[in-house]
């Protein structure tokens, strides 16, 4: 392998020649104005798909989520979210920062679920004593771990009974679509039956959808009229951005299905890295795949990884991440880095090779 083999996420895709091309091509206005017709074309495409009345597109995931938490809850208000979720953990405290919005967070278990009792007991009381709470989000998939729809609705049952609206972080909404889709549906008709679920979702483009830029908060014509106001307010006016929707209209188009081809990708990593001795797998649900590496070799193994040509991410535990710049025998061949690490490192060790539980 000659070229960079780059697993640390599905963020670090380029745009196809394909869509270079449609993205060329793109009429552009002025977004500020409203009259640019890509992305309101990008914004009517992706409302209609996933069954809402609005859309409005963002540069990033993190400000389509500041956004929709800013436009459902006021100052004093809360927000519940789980321990690890990522508008609670890894978006710089802006809710709380910009918004003077209190995030309530909740344990969650190995696949991202808060326990229902713990939602229905974190819901504060009317008091002045108390924040009040106005919104429960989820995220989908979270760590690779497409949600149950039994889940959602159960959870989002919860809020609605007392009065809460209800949110989904769905940066990778079509990957949890595309491993939740009922037999015979499409990835579309999936992705609308998760989103059913919520009052609002916001959707990353530039992650396994592959374009370069951008997300799109969904919700009804009122949530997304004060979303367009706020987003105003935190700077993300873009004026002639049809260049950037075009690229977002494309990958619905033409990358959503192809997802399952990543899934099948990340189970081919996890399948060749099963049974070595060092490494267990822990999840690889979607596109993503978790990795244990015993005696705290993980950072020998990323060192020695670069030095083959493939970046991932982790310490302890590893992330590997396959998208659509990632083909068989890019992860072939990183199993095979993989397997000889543990190989060089067994025989430096004065250890027979073959005694890795016959791996080699």
């Amino acid at each position: 392998m000659t070229k960079i083999i780059d697993l640390r996420s599905d963020t670090v895709t380029r745009p196809t020649a394909t869509m270079r091309a449609a993205m060329m091509e793109a009429a552009v206005g002025d977004d500020v104005f409203g009259d640019d017709p890509s992305v309101n074309a990008l914004q009517d495409k992706l409302a209609a798909m996933l069954g809402f009345e609005a859309a409005l597109f963002m540069p990033t995931g993190t400000q389509s989520n500041l956004c929709a938490l800013m436009a459902h809850c006021q100052r004093g208000d809360e927000y519940l979210v789980g321990q690890l979720a990522h508008t609670y953990r890894y978006e710089g405290g802006g809710a709380a920062v910009l918004g003077s919005i209190q995030p309530q967070p909740l344990a969650q278990d190995a696949s991202g679920q808060m326990a229902l009792a713990d939602i229905s007991g974190a819901i504060k009381p009317d008091d002045c004593h108390f924040a009040r709470t106005k919104l429960l989000c989820l995220e989908n998939t979270w760590n690779g771990h497409p949600m149950p729809t039994t889940y959602l609705q159960q959870a989002t049952d919860v809020a609605r009974a007392q009065g809460l609206a209800t949110h989904l972080d769905g940066a990778r909404l079509f990957n949890a679509a595309v491993a939740s889709a009922l037999s015979g549906e499409s990835a579309a008709t999936s992705a609308r039956r998760i989103t059913g679920f919520f009052d609002s979702v916001s959707v990353c483009l530039s992650k396994g959808l592959g374009a370069p830029v951008g997300s799109v908060l969904c919700g009804s014509k009122a949530f997304i009229g004060r979303a367009h106001r706020i987003r105003k307010m935190a700077g993300g006016g873009m004026r002639q951005a049809g260049f950037l929707a075009a690229a977002g209209s494309y990958a619905l188009d033409h990358h959503v299905d192809r997802l399952a081809d990543d899934h099948a990708l990340a189970q081919r990593l996890a399948h060749g890295l099963t049974g070595l001795a060092g490494v267990s797998v822990r999840s690889a649900q979607t596109n993503i795949v978790f990795v244990d590496i015993e005696q705290g070799r993980g950072p020998d193994l990323l060192a020695y990884l670069k030095d083959k040509g493939v970046l991932a991410n982790g310490l302890i535990g590893l992330r590997f991440v396959t998208h659509l710049d990632v083909g068989g025998a890019e992860i072939d061949y990183t199993l095979d880095c993989i397997r000889r690490f543990f190989s060089e490192s067994a025989q430096s060790d004065g250890s027979p090779a073959a005694s890795r539980n016959g791996v080699y």
